[in-house]
């Protein structure tokens, strides 16, 4: 199973509507939870569920569109945590070629007040789940205490399982109140993590002025195995150090769209598909992600990018099933 960790919000879209300059409809959304939907839309044809979900989830209205949504997309939702707090809710103000805009109201929600203790007492509670693959990244590891309770749970997880451990960090500048802290922090989760999968706009907040080939490299003196970074329409590039030591790159190019809905869940859409592709192939495992060929790594670049491109052909984080991308 990959096992998404960290958030679940509600992201509150613009939308336009008679007698109203916008109005905002509220969708369940977040980097960790767009990235198990988008697995368990891949895998909805299979009988058992390949991907959960692990955070706390109000017990309100809103908690209950959540794990709602998270079963019609066939995602487990045996590990999730209820609890009293609301979830956080970010709005988001698109504009026609321009990156989504956000704004978050975050401050003593649920996602926000995640424990280290809760993550260890979920697990507990089903030991029998095998995991390939623990997701993480994004709001959660701008945010305190969330931030410093995955950080340490992962450092304890990577002792006790030979886990892959995925690496989204989606970031949202306006979330970080100290960078250089932030960039300090970051080093030790690059160190943790097997993938890495980062835009590029991510890049130049994180390594400003250099190009992306060598913002690549740099994930790997980290200690990352694979990095990937995403091109938006130019497709993405991935560098890999193998289990031998020689150091291989891939890429592939993206996929031109008919029409235009908007961005957001393309990311992690993107790392969803990535995921699923090495785990549809017996690939996702510490071994088998240092072991990969630059056509495995090609093949699974362009997987990722098919899926990101339906996804920009909708409106909202709505990711493609299996029948979609072969199409």
């Amino acid at each position: 199973m990959i096992l998404c960790i960290g958030e679940a919000v509600i992201d509150m879209f613009q939308k336009k509507a008679p007698d109203f300059e916008d109005v905002f409809i509220p969708l369940p959304g977040g980097c960790s939870y767009n990235t198990s939907i988008a697995i368990g839309k891949l895998f909805q044809s299979q009988k058992k569920s390949s991907v959960g979900f692990l955070g706390r989830i109000s017990k309100n209205f809103f908690g209950d569109i959540q794990i709602q949504r998270l079963r019609d997309y066939n995602v487990n939702d045996n590990l999730i945590i209820r609890c009293d707090e609301n979830p956080i809710l970010a709005f988001i103000k698109t504009e026609e070629g321009k990156e989504p805009q956000y704004a978050f109201y975050d401050e003593g929600t649920a996602d926000r007040l995640l424990s280290e203790d809760e993550l260890e007492s979920s697990l507990q509670k089903n030991p029998d789940l095998d995991i390939s693959c623990l997701v993480f990244g994004s709001v959660s590891m701008a945010m305190e205490p969330v931030a410093s309770s995955i950080e340490d749970f992962l450092i304890k997880q990577a002792k006790r399982r030979n886990a892959v451990i995925a690496f989204d960090p989606n970031i949202r500048p306006f979330l970080i109140k100290d960078r250089e802290k932030y960039l300090e922090r970051f080093k030790n989760w690059a160190s943790l993590c097997t993938i890495a999968k980062i835009s590029s706009e991510d890049f130049e907040y994180i390594f400003p002025g250099i190009e992306p080939e060598e913002a690549l490299q740099k994930m790997l003196e980290m200690g990352t195995n694979l990095a990937i970074v995403t091109l938006g329409c130019k497709g993405a590039k991935a560098l890999l150090r193998r289990g031998d030591g020689s150091v291989i790159q891939s890429s592939a190019d993206g996929i031109n769209i008919s029409k235009t809905g908007d961005t957001v869940g393309a990311g992690d859409t993107f790392h969803g598909a990535f995921l699923a592709w090495l785990e549809l192939r017996g690939k996702l495992s510490r071994n088998a992600v240092v072991n990969l060929s630059e056509n495995d790594l090609h093949d699974a670049l362009f997987f990722a990018n098919k899926a990101a491109a339906v996804v920009c052909t909708r409106y909202g984080a709505q990711p493609p099933s299996l029948d979609e991308i072969k199409n």
